[in-house]
């Protein structure tokens, strides 16, 4: 009798730990690991966002600061017309100097105006979660410039990235993910070189990206105005706000 109940027992456990282990294996399939994140997540979201009346699967953009390793997460709640700046995460590596990218293999990160399209996420990224942002964009494209695969993804190692961490790539992904999920066409991501406030624009007057940089303040400027993300158009080689 007790060497049935012992091998009863010794039977549970070993149940148990093949459950753990399946489990375990699931988490890191990478078939599974947004959904994994989504589910590990979402409940630390909208806990933050309820506080602005948002949640998980609301219209997102994304707004990054080279200069201050920073990129700020945008909700528009519900019906709303307006964003509001739900959170801002560190940026862990992004490569090259303040200026766009220009060419291939140049390890620059870009600068700019970009959209992440449904078929731009990629939950099998080597660097865990990982989004492409769409460069060259067409005003990029229109100056000759040249790059791919340049994405917002997890780990702290960039070349020509933005890398988020693990833990901060997991909540970014999941809100970028579940707009595109619950009807935003595509999600804006707006990438600086620094916060263009006048004083600093005059101290990079003599820049040969002075006057990229100018259309780009006007575009900060727009959002810090409206709260909404501005939409850029490309004009004899300029950028311009289109205030339609």
């Amino acid at each position: 009798m007790k060497k049935s109940v012992v091998l009863a027992a010794l039977g549970l456990v070993l149940l148990a730990s093949v459950v753990v282990t399946i489990k375990m294996a699931c988490a890191d399939d990478p078939a599974n690991r947004a959904d994994a994140a989504r589910e590990r997540v979402t409940p630390v979201l909208n806990s933050f966002l309820g506080l602005c009346g948002a949640k998980v699967g609301d219209p997102v953009f994304l707004r990054a600061v080279k200069e201050d390793s920073m990129l700020e997460l945008w909700v528009k709640p519900g019906n709303a017309e307006r964003y509001v700046l739900a959170k801002r995460y560190p940026i862990a590596a992004w490569s090259g100097e303040l200026g766009p990218k220009e060419k291939e293999g140049d390890r620059q990160t870009p600068e700019g105006f970009y959209e992440v399209e449904p078929s731009g996420l990629n939950p099998r990224s080597n660097y865990h979660l990982a989004f492409n942002i769409g460069y060259p964009n067409a005003y990029d494209r229109s100056l000759n410039r040249t790059g791919s695969f340049i994405m917002v993804h997890g780990s702290d190692v960039s070349i020509g990235c933005l890398a988020m961490t693990d833990p901060g790539i997991e909540e970014i992904y999941t809100m970028v993910e579940q707009a595109l999920v619950h009807g935003q066409k595509s999600v804006p991501v707006q990438i600086y070189p620094f916060v263009p406030t006048p004083a600093r624009l005059l101290k990079e007057k003599n820049s040969p990206h002075a006057a990229f940089w100018a259309d780009m303040a006007r575009a900060w400027d727009w959002t810090e105005r409206t709260h909404t993300p501005a939409r850029m158009n490309a004009v004899d080689g300029r950028l311009v706000v289109d205030e339609q």
